[in-house]
C-alpha cells in the first residue's frame, strides 16, 4: 500500500467519498482546486447498505484516499493510504485489514458532532425534567392540568457525570455549565495537569472546553473497579461519550445501575449501544432504579419493532440520529480539507488521527 510521503501534492490520487447524500460539486470543486489533478468519485449511498458491487472495480483498485463511514468488509483497496471517516470512532473497523495496516493513516471527524449532540444530550434531559412528553401527551387529549399537581426539578446545583470527555464530551459539560450544574469528567489516562486536560481534537469556534477547565473533578482508569467509583459520585445525570471497545463494552450493566440507584441518575447515551446491556437497562427502568434514560444508540441496532426495550418506562429513544445537523458535513469537510493539505505535503498534522489500539 502506498506511502504517506508525495513530492507532487495529490495529483497522482484518486479519492472516493461514500456519502448518504448527493454529490455536492461545489466541494468537489473545492477539492480540485487546491489540489489540480486529484481525481475524485462521489458515491451516493442510500438507505440498503453498499456493497463491493455498487462500485466500478476500478475504482477500489485506484482509490488511495477515502472518505466516508465505512466499506464493505469484502472490499480490496490495493493503493489505498488514507481515511478520513466521517464519525467520531473507529471502531466499526477495527476487523479491517485496512485498518490494521500501519501504513494506512484513518483519521476520525471527532470535533465535527459535539454542538447538535451535546443539544440532544441537554435537550432530552430537560424534556425529561420538565416532562415535555406527558405535556404533549395532554394536547392529544386537550387537557389543562391543575395548577400545582406536578413539581419540576431544574438543573442548578445537579452534577453531570461525563464518561469520556473527549470532543462531544466537553461540549456537553459547556452547556450543562450554562445551567447552573458541576461538572465531573472521567478519562481513561490521568490528566494531571493542565497541558494533559487540554482537547486536541477539532473544535468548532466558541464550544466545547479546550482547555479543560470546566470539570471540577476528574476521574480515570481502565478498569469496571474506576469507572464503579467514578459512578458513585453522587451523579444527576451520566452521559456516555466514550468509544467501545472490548473494555467498554457492557460498561454498565446490573452493578452500576445498582450504583446509580443510590441517586436515581438518569442514563444519556450517545456513544454506542453495546455500551450499556439492554436487558440490565430494561430491569432498572422498570423497578425505577434510574429516574429515566435518553438512549441515540441500542444493542441491537436498528431496534426490531417487538424489541421490549420500546416499552420501558421513562425512557427517550431516537434512531441515531444525534449527529445529525445541516452543519455536520461542512465541519467534517473542514477536517477533511486539512488532512488533505498535509497529505499534500503542506506543514502541519493530522488532525484526530486514529489510536489503532484505542479505536479514536
Amino acid at each position: 500500500m502506498g506511502s504517506i510521503e508525495k513530492a507532487n501534492g495529490l495529483a497522482q490520487d484518486t479519492i472516493l467519498i461514500i456519502s448518504p447524500g448527493d454529490p455536492r460539486q461545489e466541494i468537489i470543486d473545492g477539492i480540485q482546486s487546491r489540489h489540480p489533478g486529484v481525481k475524485i468519485h462521489w458515491n451516493s449511498m442510500k438507505e440498503t447498505p453498499l456493497t463491493v458491487e455498487d462500485i466500478p472495480q476500478n475504482i477500489w483498485d485506484t482509490v488511495t484516499i477515502l472518505w466516508g463511514f465505512h466499506v464493505p468488509a469484502d472490499a480490496v483497496m490495493p493503493n489505498l493510504r488514507f481515511v478520513q471517516l466521517s464519525s467520531a470512532g473507529a471502531d466499526h473497523w477495527a476487523s479491517n485489514p485496512h485498518y490494521q495496516d500501519p501504513n494506512t493513516v484513518f483519521c476520525t471527524s471527532n470535533g465535527a458532532h459535539p454542538p447538535q449532540i451535546a443539544e440532544w444530550v441537554i435537550g432530552s434531559w430537560l424534556s425529561h425534567q420538565h416532562q415535555f412528553l406527558k405535556y404533549s401527551n395532554y394536547m392529544k387529549e386537550g387537557y389543562w392540568e391543575p395548577l400545582f399537581q406536578t413539581t419540576f426539578q431544574d438543573s442548578w446545583g445537579l452534577r453531570m457525570g461525563i464518561l469520556g470527555y473527549g470532543a462531544i464530551g466537553r461540549q456537553c459539560a459547556n452547556l450543562a455549565k450554562a445551567l447552573g450544574m458541576d461538572v465531573v469528567a472521567y478519562t481513561a489516562r490521568e490528566r494531571p495537569t493542565p497541558e494533559s486536560r487540554k482537547d486536541d481534537s477539532y473544535c468548532v469556534p466558541g464550544t466545547g472546553d479546550p482547555d479543560g477547565l470546566i470539570p471540577s473533578k476528574w476521574f480515570h482508569g481502565t478498569t469496571q473497579e474506576s469507572v464503579n467509583h467514578f459512578l458513585d459520585q453522587d451523579l444527576d445525570i451520566v452521559v456516555i461519550c466514550l468509544p467501545l471497545t472490548a473494555s467498554t463494552r457492557n460498561m454498565i450493566s446490573r452493578q452500576q445501575f445498582e450504583i446509580l440507584a443510590k441517586k436515581k441518575t438518569f442514563l444519556s447515551n450517545i456513544a454506542r449501544g453495546g455500551h450499556v446491556n439492554t436487558e440490565d437497562l430494561i430491569e432498572a427502568l422498570e423497578k425505577g432504579m434510574i429516574r429515566g434514560a435518553a438512549v441515540d444508540v441500542t444493542n441491537p441496532e436498528p431496534l426490531p419493532k417487538e424489541h421490549p426495550l420500546w416499552k420501558a418506562p421513562n425512557l427517550l429513544i431516537t434512531p441515531h440520529v444525534s449527529w445529525s445537523s445541516t452543519n455536520h458535513w461542512s465541519r467534517v469537510y473542514a477536517i477533511f480539507e486539512h488532512n488533505l493539505g498535509v497529505l499534500a505535503g503542506n506543514k502541519g498534522n493530522f488532525v484526530n488521527k486514529v489510536d489503532k489500539q484505542r479505536h479514536y
